[in-house]
């Protein structure tokens, strides 16, 4: 393929030449149109005197007739000929056919260039095109492998979690099981301490019943199921200090009977715990 370069040194190598023939003609025409110098004359003033100068200034002197004129040269060059004139007119059509293929050629290579201006440009822009392809695949990609990379850890995070709360649950069961355990121990463990405590307790509150109805000394007015709730109010020694009356269905004398024999029975009999020592008794009275 013809370079660029090429192409621009034959035209400034054509142009050279077509200013060369024109100059070349201009001078020509100049050297042809100037006309010719005039030699150039010696010029030297005398006077001369001669003897028949002197002997004329006594005669008459005869004019003698004046030379013809002589015929006027022409001036300035001579006019082309019908030839020349072709020739002329030949070659400036020729100069201008060359300039017309030059232009022509000028303009196709302009044409060329711009094609190829145009191809790589389309060429470039196809390679951006696919840079930024490759460019925008390798970014998806990698948030691809980062999502999936999060979700990997996300997933571990929540297994951990997971496991670390199964874990924890399980303790906690375990713990829940155990003070369930010990809890239903010590409601055995205080079930039984308040089922002995309370056959203790009834222990002590029947020797109690039973002193008091041994003190107690029967009315005449005293009928067959007499029962009376008493409220006795001991010290820790025994004594007794206070009697008062529930639900009783005794007269008047009967209660005052019992009442004195709660007071003779004092001081009452202790309870076999000391833990079990209550100052005030709840007595269920029914001596039949």
């Amino acid at each position: 393929m013809e370079r660029a370069a090429d192409r621009w040194t034959g035209i400034g190598l054509s142009v050279l030449v077509h200013v060369a023939l024109v100059a070349a003609l201009a001078w020509g025409w100049m050297l042809f149109r100037r006309p010719p110098r005039p030699h150039a004359t010696l010029a030297i003033e005398a006077t001369t005197v001669d003897a028949r100068a002197l002997r004329s200034l006594t005669t008459p002197a005869i004019p003698k007739p004046a030379p013809p004129a002589a015929a006027a040269e022409p001036q300035g060059p001579p006019q082309p000929t019908a030839q020349e004139l072709a020739q002329r007119e030949a070659q400036r059509r020729e100069q201008q056919v060359e300039q017309q293929r030059q232009e022509a050629k000028r303009q196709q290579e302009q044409q060329r260039e711009q094609q190829l201006r145009a191809q790589q440009e389309q060429a470039a822009q196809e390679q951006r095109q696919q840079e930024e392809e490759q460019v925008r695949r390798a970014q998806e990609k990698q948030r691809a492998a980062q999502q999936a990379a999060q979700a990997r850890a996300a997933a571990d995070k929540a297994a951990r979690e997971a496991a670390e709360a199964a874990k924890r649950q399980q303790q906690e069961d375990a713990q829940e099981a155990r003070e369930r355990q010990a809890d239903l121990q010590r409601q055995l463990a205080a079930e039984g301490a308040a089922t002995r405590d309370q056959a203790a307790l009834a222990t002590w509150v029947s020797q109690i019943t039973a002193r008091i109805q041994r003190a107690w000394l029967r009315p005449p007015t005293a009928r067959a199921g007499i029962q009376c709730m008493l409220y006795v109010t001991q010290t820790p020694t025994g004594e007794v200090t206070q009697v008062s009356f529930g639900p009783c269905n005794a007269d008047a004398a009967v209660r005052d009977s019992i009442e004195a024999a709660v007071y003779r029975a004092s001081p009452l009999p202790p309870p076999p715990d000391p833990a079990l020592f209550d100052r005030n008794l709840k007595i269920n009275f029914k001596p039949d």
